[in-house]
């Protein structure tokens, strides 16, 4: 064999490599030849038949390999599709989750107000529990803010108008717990429009309604008062000692005890 065969037989696939060896063998000179020419040739023959169906084997195998690698390309594909579309649905979902979220906040917000509103409203007509002279009574909204109207009208000297304010007060609410403190600052409007006589009424009235009542004693003390100036010492001589017997603790009983005196 020849250097220049040998090099190739070296380059060459295993096949190919035994093809060069046995045609090299073929046609190298020897004294002692070990195959004739037809041999060779058949020995060639059946080498490149091998070769060929190496050859044709390897073709199928990368054909093969082709087609796996094609389905896993497509394979591939396909999926990244879905997780595309999973992505997309996600998006849609956490969207459609956070539209739910705000209407459900929504909602809760506007029951919140509903429910603020109702009991806004159930407070304007509830009776609630009021302290007045001292006494503790059951009153609605409308008529605790219609009596302290009122004393307002009082307190700012306006006699006719809390005189007026008090009687409808009394129309409108005839069984009212404000009925004895109603007509305490009734007496004393009318006796601030020198109504002495209807002043009287509305005083004898909270004593004879109410004697435990905490402004009984000053209802008594303003009936003497409305006596003497109607001129009537005498009937203002006994409501004082009436006053001083039936109250002796009562701040009342003590000026009346001073108002007595300068009677007498």
């Amino acid at each position: 064999m020849s250097k220049y065969s040998a090099m190739l037989a070296l380059r060459a696939t295993p096949w190919a490599r035994a093809l060069v060896l046995a045609a090299a063998a073929a046609t190298a000179p020897s004294a002692h030849a070990l195959f004739s020419d037809d041999e060779a040739r058949k020995a060639i023959l059946d080498l490149r038949q091998k070769v060929d169906q190496a050859n044709t084997q390897h073709r199928a195998e990368q054909a093969r390999l082709q087609e796996q690698l094609e389905q896993l390309r497509r394979s591939l594909l396909d999926l990244n599709t879905q997780i595309e579309q999973l992505r997309g649905e996600i998006a849609t979902l956490r969207g459609a989750n956070e539209s739910l979220a705000r209407d459900v906040s929504e909602l809760q917000r506007r029951q919140k107000d509903i429910a603020q509103g109702v009991e806004d409203r159930i407070r304007q007509i509830e009776p609630q529990k009021v302290v007045v002279d001292g006494k503790e009574i059951v009153a609605r909204p409308d008529e605790k803010r219609d009596y302290e109207a009122a004393l307002e009208l009082f307190r700012k000297g306006d006699f006719a108008g809390a005189a007026a304010a008090l009687q409808a007060f009394q129309r409108r609410y005839p069984g009212s717990g404000y009925a004895e403190s109603v007509l305490y600052w009734l007496g004393n409007a009318q006796y601030g429009k020198r109504e002495y006589r209807e002043a009287m009424a509305s005083f004898r009235s909270l004593v004879s309604s109410a004697p435990a009542h905490p402004r009984t004693p000053e209802a008594m003390l303003s009936i003497a008062m409305c006596q003497i100036e109607l001129k009537d010492r005498p009937g203002a001589r006994r409501t004082l000692e009436e006053l001083i017997k039936a109250h002796p603790r009562s701040e009342a009983a003590a000026e009346a005890k001073e108002r007595l005196a300068a009677l007498r």
